[in-house]
């Protein structure tokens, strides 16, 4: 599945458990290249940036501070509400594709969010798969480091071949939300916990095979290494594996029965590469192909995914861009992204946060193609709730959305509060000049629920009965 043969996550295929389908791409008919890059030598000249390069810098920058009001300068807002300045960066580190133990990774979603913080990132995508019960412990500790959340998930997937010569294969697609998540949540959930339910049962089906093979394994063992909650993966079977002796690491586990088609593969209830790529598109999100090089027929999938709304690729890697992909997504005119798939497999050779090399251009071209998405999808949020504010439209709204400190506290008019809160901490003012907010703060206003008026009231003794505390955390406190 990768063009190396060592264990990393670079060379992860579909369920990020497919560790090494082979030690060399065939893809497109030929061996993939990988564009040669020159190491630059410590002490050297930086190269001069480009205006283009600038203007795309200043643009990253603009999101990822929240300040339109400085073309040289980001601001940000610490723990307490205080603002303090960073000098404007033409490099801003983007990790768009981590995993913590919500499903298969080592590290606990503040634990991984501190470890990006340790390797310079500012922009952390977690995603998890077929699951994003990992976004609100992320963005708790995303606010003590200053790091930026985009809610995520990498989706189970099959793609089916029209031709009948041809074979199914697993397919991951990797969906990037919005500050306040996806809207229609109740839709996604709906199909991430039935992709869940299918892996409960494809683990099952792979331990009786196991079994059958002469290679006794209980289930009990591989649901303790899963962890209380968690849909299990491959690669916590393979863990289980190595345990019990069976094969001596993971890749030997994956090259001899887990690997896609093997004797001890099994499939789940994964949705069609299609759907989920329109159930992406249809929730508020930015949809990409993971992991590209460990399809059997890229060009296919790409063609197919491209005409259901894909918006972009995986093209690069801690070892670089890779040149046979970024032809693809030049041809598809999709967009070229690229993350670590950090697990945090504990001595592992893997990629590590913030290690993949993503170009001031192309985050660019991802946040030009993904802020109008977000934008839309933050304003049909807040219409829900200005109609609406109801708790549940209230949880969601926290439950992804890291909203800053509010000065002074909140007023006897929570929900318009919490509505500026929202504009302030997740659009630019660029952004917020789309949205009638001023439509929003009426309606807020006309509002009368009893119910609505005793939980604002409750906040409001909860918020200033003691310390300053983060809204978020405040809101969600009083919803759980």
């Amino acid at each position: 599945m990768g063009d190396g043969c060592s264990l990393n996550s670079n060379n992860n295929g579909s369920d990020n458990d497919n560790i090494n389908k082979s030690c060399s791409i065939n893809a497109i008919g030929g061996s993939m290249t990988k564009k040669k890059t020159k190491k630059k030598k410590s002490g050297g000249k930086r190269k001069k940036m480009t205006v283009e390069q600038i203007l795309a810098a200043r643009y990253v920058n603009e999101w990822v501070f929240l300040d339109s009001n400085s073309a040289s300068t980001a601001s940000s807002v610490d723990d307490f509400g205080v603002q303090s300045h960073t000098k404007f960066s033409d490099k801003v580190v983007f990790e768009l594709h981590s995993h913590s133990i919500c499903s298969d990774g080592f590290l606990s979603p503040s634990v991984l969010v501190e470890r990006a913080h340790r390797n310079g990132v500012k922009v952390l995508a977690l995603t998890d798969h077929d699951t994003m019960s990992g976004i609100p412990e992320a963005l708790e500790a995303a606010h003590k480091f200053g790091i930026r959340i985009i809610p995520g998930v990498e989706i189970s997937t099959i793609f089916s071949p029209r031709g009948e010569s041809e074979s199914e294969e697993p397919v991951h697609i990797l969906a990037y939300y919005s500050s306040c998540g996806p809207t229609k949540l109740e839709e996604l959930e709906n199909c991430l916990a039935n992709i869940r339910d299918g892996r409960y049962i494809r683990a099952k089906n792979i331990v009786s095979k196991l079994n059958n093979l002469k290679m006794p394994l209980k289930w009990e063992h591989v649901a303790r290494i899963a962890g209380n909650g968690v849909a299990p993966g491959r690669l916590h079977v393979a863990r289980a594996m190595v345990e019990a002796g069976h094969v001596e690491n993971l890749k030997q586990a994956f090259n001899r029965y887990l690997y896609d088609g093997g004797p001890a593969y099994s499939t789940g209830n994964e949705l069609l590469a299609e759907e989920a790529v329109e159930l992406i598109c249809r929730t508020g999100g930015v949809a990409a192909l993971a992991h590209p090089w460990a399809l059997k027929n890229p060009v296919a999938v790409i063609r197919r995914l491209k005409d259901a709304g894909l918006h972009g690729i995986e093209v690069y890697r801690s070892d670089g861009k890779l040149a046979t992909f970024s032809d693809l997504a030049d041809s598809y005119e999709l967009l070229k992204l690229g993350g670590s798939d950090f697990h945090g497999r504990r001595g592992q050779d893997e990629s590590d946060l913030g290690s993949v090399n993503l170009p001031v251009l192309a985050l660019h071209e991802f946040l030009k193609v993904a802020r109008p998405i977000w934008c839309s999808s933050i304003k049909e949020t807040l219409q829900s709730f200005a109609e609406e504010p109801s708790d549940s439209n209230l949880e969601r709204i926290v439950k992804f959305g890291e909203i800053r400190f509010l000065k002074g506290g909140l007023t006897s008019n929570c929900d318009k509060d919490l509505l500026d809160l929202c504009l302030s901490s997740w659009l630019t003012n660029e952004e917020r000049q789309t949205i009638d907010v001023e439509t929003l703060r009426l309606k807020l206003s006309q509002t009368n629920i009893n119910q609505r008026s005793i939980q604002c009231s409750n906040i409001l003794d909860l918020h200033h009965s003691g310390s300053p505390q983060d809204t978020t955390a405040v809101y969600w406190e009083h919803l759980s």
